[in-house]
């Protein structure tokens, strides 16, 4: 019988706003085989205390899913399904593609956005903020694994 070791690893890190009227955000990635979970969302908490971060937050706020396109044409988009969403929020499908075409694996991406920054006119900013911290971190993770 063969014995595999496991792999999955859990990291949460705070990554600051890259413009001072944007709150922090606090990003949780549980690294899979091929896959990538990762809930990412607002906080007050500290480097120190990021960790209970996801904690006090709402994994189903915009859950989605994508899987990478595997010896087809570039041009086909991922295959991607909402696993849960509310009618204030929907960055998570189109984000979730865009990754797993980048990073060539499956994506679980929950994004946990309070609705009131849409309502400041900041949401579309917020979210650019958002993708850019995903991508850094599995930039990260990936050249880690090298």
């Amino acid at each position: 019988m063969a014995v595999t070791e496991s792999n999955i690893t859990v990291e949460t890190k705070l990554v600051s706003p890259p413009d001072p009227t944007l709150p922090a955000l606090a990003i949780q990635v549980t690294r899979l085989l091929d896959s990538y979970m990762l809930w990412i969302g607002t906080t007050d908490e500290t480097a120190e205390d990021v960790h209970s971060a996801p904690l006090q937050g709402h994994l189903a706020r915009d859950w989605a899913c994508a899987m990478p396109v595997r010896n087809l044409s570039a041009n086909t988009p991922p295959a991607a399904t909402s696993l849960y969403r509310s009618s204030s929020s929907d960055a998570a499908l189109s984000m979730s593609q865009r990754l797993a075409r980048r990073f060539k694996k499956q994506i679980f991406l929950s994004i946990d956005l309070p609705p009131v920054f849409d309502s400041m006119g900041q949401g579309q900013k917020l979210v650019l903020a958002v993708e850019r911290a995903v991508v850094e971190t599995l930039r990260e993770l990936e050249l880690s694994q090298v």
